[in-house]
């Protein structure tokens, strides 16, 4: 049983209560490590640490910064397999899609955020007797919290820009997933990241996520994860006067139009449904598809999709694999119900699956549902698994107002060849992301993400690097 260690002013410690959480691997539905359980005593420790390291760090350097997140990179390159077979085993996504996406994007986001800072200008406006010039200076102990589902790669999507630009952090990976976090702890101890400069504290949401959010000396707080969640730090960090980040959840539409490229739009739909389980909160849950092409799309759909196999992270042939969590299992499962008692029809999937070996594992079909209404619970809330329902529409008009129906704006995909549609149609859609005949493509140099219940705030490329600084103008007359 392998235990983690919380990494606080750059060493390897328990939890002050000495107490652990069961981490599972999802593949086997079996425990297989333990993290600290912290509590507001690790998180104040973590909090001084940070504190401490902030007057020395923010006092380098751009170009000194830089060159710490480089090394960090490309050390996370260095350990790829060592991190995506971690990563699969922790978090239960194929063992493929952990070296091909998450690994390398970690690895990226540090990369790209310690060249970023090197580029991020201020401004400077003049007057006829003063010239005003804007400083843009860090915050101080800034505060992240990301989520299970793409464990390192929003880790580092977080920690990165940060660090960059000049504070120190006191970052809690998801209890569900830390191992990898716990890696990247090593890898900066190997770097040579001053003490204190990132702290990682493992725990759950009450003891540590609530005690960062309503800490006084953090003085924002990034988060990503559920819409209950972000409103609780809301509630806490807006009197506060805190500056929060929150992406949360969605329940994206995915639009067909008739003139599409099909093919493509077939294959990438396939995996913008049911990539990592359909645990991304870019997937496309529902999916909107003009009449004419609706029976043929449905039928050509439902083959591929039972074509996908499902089964342990580790094989190759894998395309889907383990849901990441008992809690998780059961609301989708759940969701199947309620989708069966709304009047939807299961077109494929709907069923648990027991793989040889790995039968206490925990496992659902690719599944499609028809027959439901746009403003049925099904397609309302949030599943956030290998889950989507697929409706007609007959005008643009409609498939817009089936798009806007829910609570949420995350993200959108259209798949047209009108140009004139595809303009007209991203410009009234209410999401903070419109994807146009493509699917999760991403610059990091492009703000990302939502608006209604999907988010607060942008993160990404410069966005990210004002969230984590503080405006300043000094205006200076002329003598």
């Amino acid at each position: 049983m392998k235990k983690l260690s919380n990494y606080i002013d750059g060493e390897l410690m328990p939890a002050i209560s000495g107490d652990y959480l069961s981490v599972y691997d999802p593949s086997r539905g079996e425990q297989y490590a333990e993290a600290p359980d912290s509590d507001s005593r690790d998180v104040e420790l973590a909090y001084r640490a940070a504190q401490k390291a902030f007057p020395s760090w923010s006092a380098l350097s751009v170009d000194e910064r830089s060159a710490y997140l480089v090394k960090i990179a490309n050390l996370i390159a260095e350990h790829t397999d060592e991190l995506a077979h971690a990563e699969s085993l922790d978090n239960g996504k194929p063992l493929t899609l952990a070296r091909r996406v998450d690994i390398p994007r970690a690895a990226s986001n540090f990369r790209f955020f310690a060249h970023a800072i090197t580029q991020f200008a201020s401004q400077s406006h003049e007057m006829t007797d003063a010239i005003n010039y804007t400083l843009r200076q860090p915050l101080g102990v800034v505060g992240t919290i990301s989520p299970w589902n793409l464990p390192l790669y929003l880790f580092t999507w977080k920690i990165a820009p940060a660090l960059a630009a000049g504070n120190t952090v006191v970052a809690k990976p998801s209890e569900v997933t830390p191992m990898t976090a716990f890696l990247l702890a090593g890898l900066c101890m190997s770097a040579g990241l001053p003490p204190g400069v990132l702290n990682i504290i493992h725990g759950d949401g009450i003891k540590v996520g609530a005690e960062m959010t309503k800490h006084p000396g953090i003085k924002a707080i990034s988060f990503t994860g559920s819409t209950r969640v972000g409103q609780e730090i809301a509630k806490v960090a807006a009197p506060m006067f805190k500056k929060i980040s929150l992406e949360m959840g969605g329940k994206n539409p995915n639009i067909i139009f008739a003139d599409c490229d099909y093919d493509k739009m077939l294959k990438t739909t396939v995996l913008s449904s049911f990539a990592n389980q359909g645990q991304i909160c870019l997937c496309g849950s529902r999916i909107l598809v003009e009449r004419s092409i609706y029976e043929k799309f449905k039928n050509d759909f439902v083959a591929k999709t039972a074509e996908r196999k499902v089964g342990p992270p580790q094989d190759a042939a894998s395309k889907v694999g383990a849901i990441v969590s008992k809690p998780h299992y059961d609301k989708i499962l759940s969701y199947l119900k309620i989708a069966r008692e709304e009047g939807g029809q299961i077109l494929t999937g709907g069923k648990t699956v027991q793989p040889k070996g790995y039968e206490n594992g925990w496992y659902i079909e690719p599944t499609i549902i028809e027959g439901l209404p746009h403003d049925c619970r099904t397609n309302q809330e949030e599943i956030f698994g290998p889950v989507v329902t697929i409706m007609p529409f007959d005008t643009e008009e409609e498939a817009l107002l089936y798009a806007d129906s829910t609570d949420y704006g995350l993200a959108c995909t259209i798949w047209t060849q009108n140009l004139s549609r595809a303009h007209r149609l991203a410009k009234h859609i209410h999401s903070g992301i419109v994807w146009v005949n493509t699917w999760l493509q991403r610059d990091l140099r492009t703000p990302f993400g939502g608006v209604k219940n999907s988010g607060v705030g942008r993160e990404g490329g410069e966005e990210a690097l004002r969230f984590f600084t503080e405006t300043k103008n000094v205006c200076i007359r002329y003598l």
